[in-house]
């Protein structure tokens, strides 16, 4: 067996895979090895969160990955995100407000079932020539100057190999972080339990109100990431490509005990006390064979001091940081992580200097993980509000789609000219976006106290707002470097017009002030208003009003 390589990477789940297949694809010729601590492939119903990708995944696997083909065959086609909010009771689902697209989209994502896709990824990269070993478990990484060293375990005895790079994706277990100390905690204290149950669940067999049933594509609702909310947590549907169904709850403590879900008998005792209509349909599904499996995790939310050194190591996936399964992040940031990971790598083994790219590549990923993160910090508390929370979700899929993803389809990420231009300066276009999102997530929970409302029989299709539907449909657009800067930038100047439209609407309802005033997006406040900034601020759109004014339940009751 080889005993030195150009990479070794540590752990074989989703993030040591993936980096493998991508370093394969961009240079054939690099020696990988990865150690996985698994004896047997995974398990069809993979004990694993992350059944949903999203945008700026699905770009990274069809595209970058080369696994389109193998995505289109074996995993299911997803169709966005859906969520319903509560009502007086919970057991009608067709009387609860509805958030999620009338039509099939155009811009793919998928439902994965985690199991068989990381088997199909473990044959593509041996395939490719990466050396796989199951049944191995990375017992210490010795960093040293030229080449490092990894011991693991293997069927009772040690080994040892020598690598130029170690890449750790071991997830929690995070060899490196605890090796190295720069572990770091994440102020976000929620926790989740899921299982499998066998056999397809489709909600649009929860109602027997033909016209709800009937009213959108078929099979549309079945092929979503469905949501449930309420105060303090969320429950989640997924269907799987094994033709089984992926049930989740993700609750946060200040509301709901983790001791009250954290086996599947309590968890079903919750079920039918928060979603008696999800109780009434799954308890029946998971007797006798039904249940697959059951799994938990508590204060699953977890940060990390370092990424990447020119040491010659980096930390992907969950052995570095991982924020809320809500939006399903998880995977778009292992595809950034991956991306900036590998470009070092494959930066210094052609001989380059990478101690620049290192340091931007660092605070490009610290950036987008607090900028991330503050979407979710106490918003649990704002999800009994059906109005709140759709605006807010309109609002983070707007600038999901209008910036990170707009910025990893070119490429931006690994561009230094445009990282440059973009977040250098204190007043550059990244940085205001950065400030605009945390000044409309406080916005959010400042509004809370004001808005509580209980609404039904709405139907919220977030791509009839014009602007929110053209950023996901321009995010594959292809721009050289400098119409890339320019059209992030017009992408934030129309968040800011956005910002400004629901500042206005909140500012109304609370304070009873002018619908058609200016307003500073950077200094939205609902306690200390900045009138003076408000005069120099934005004008009054009315086509930006008209958007914002389709999600705003008042208008539709």
């Amino acid at each position: 067996m080889q005993k030195e390589y150009d990479v070794i990477i540590t752990g074989g789940g989703l993030a040591g895979l993936t980096l493998s297949v991508q370093l394969k694809r961009a240079k054939p010729e690099i020696s990988i090895l990865v150690l996985e601590s698994m004896a047997a492939a995974a398990p069809t119903a993979a004990h694993k969160v992350g059944e949903s990708t999203v945008e700026l995944a699905t770009y990274y696997m069809r595209e970058v990955l080369g696994i389109k083909d193998y995505l289109d065959e074996f995993e299911l086609p997803k169709q966005g995100l859906r969520f319903f909010f509560r009502t007086e009771t919970k057991q009608d689902i067709s009387e609860r407000v509805e958030l999620g697209p009338y039509n099939r989209l155009k811009v793919p994502s998928h439902q994965l079932d985690r199991g068989t896709l990381e088997n199909y990824l473990a044959k593509l990269t041996q395939e490719l020539g990466t050396t796989l070993i199951t049944g191995a478990k990375a017992k210490q990484v010795d960093l040293q100057a030229e080449m490092h060293e990894v011991t693991y375990e293997k069927d009772g005895k040690e080994y040892t190999a020598k690598t130029r790079w170690v890449a750790d994706a071991t997830g929690r277990a995070s060899l490196l972080k605890r090796k190295l100390k720069f572990q770091k905690p994440m102020d976000h204290a929620t926790n989740s339990v899921w299982w499998r149950l066998k056999g397809e669940i489709d909600i649009n067999d929860w109602s027997e109100n033909e016209k709800w049933k009937t009213f959108l594509e078929p099979k549309i609702r079945y092929l979503a990431t469905v949501h449930f909310m309420d105060k303090g947590y969320w429950l989640w549907v997924i269907p799987l490509g094994s033709k089984n169904t992926s049930i989740g709850i993700v609750a946060h403590p200040d509301f709901h005990a983790f001791e009250d879900i954290n086996t599947y008998e309590k968890a079903l005792v919750w079920l039918q006390k928060n979603e008696p209509l999800a109780y009434k349909m799954l308890q029946p599904r998971g007797e006798g064979e039904g249940l697959l499996d059951f799994r938990v995790l508590k204060h699953f939310a977890h940060d990390s001091g370092e990424f990447y050194s020119t040491d010659r190591w980096g930390v992907t996936g969950e052995a570095g940081a991982f924020l809320d399964p809500l939006y399903s992040p998880g995977s778009d940031f292992i595809s950034m992580n991956n991306t900036w990971l590998s470009d070092l790598i494959l930066r210094e083994l052609a001989g380059e200097d990478i101690s620049i790219r290192t340091s931007v590549y660092q605070q490009s990923h610290r950036s987008h993980l607090e900028n991330w993160i503050t979407i979710y910090q106490n918003k649990y508390a704002l999800m009994d509000s059906a109005q709140i929370m759709l605006v807010k979700i309109c609002w983070d899929w707007a600038i999901y789609w209008a910036v990170p993803c707009l910025l990893f389809t070119n490429k931006g990420f690994t561009n230094l000219k445009v990282a440059k231009e973009l977040f250098a300066a204190d007043d550059s276009t990244g940085r205001k976006f950065g400030e605009l999102n945390k000044a409309m997530q406080e916005l959010f929970i400042a509004w809370h106290p004001f808005e509580n409302k209980i609404f039904k029989n709405s139907y919220i299709d977030p791509f009839d707002v014009t602007c929110i539907r053209n950023f996901q449909l321009e995010m594959e657009t292809q721009f050289a470097p400098k119409q890339l800067t320019e059209k992030i930038s017009e992408n934030v100047k129309t968040l800011e017009k956005i910002a400004a439209e629901i500042f206005r609407v909140v500012s109304h309802q609370v304070k009873g002030t002018d619908l058609r005033m200016n307003v500073d997006p950077y200094a939205i406040s609902l306690e200390n208003e900045n009138k003076e900034r408000h005069l120099h601020g934005l004008a009054y759109d009315a086509s930006i009003a008209a958007d914002i004014n389709s999600i705003v339940l008042a208008n539709k009751n």
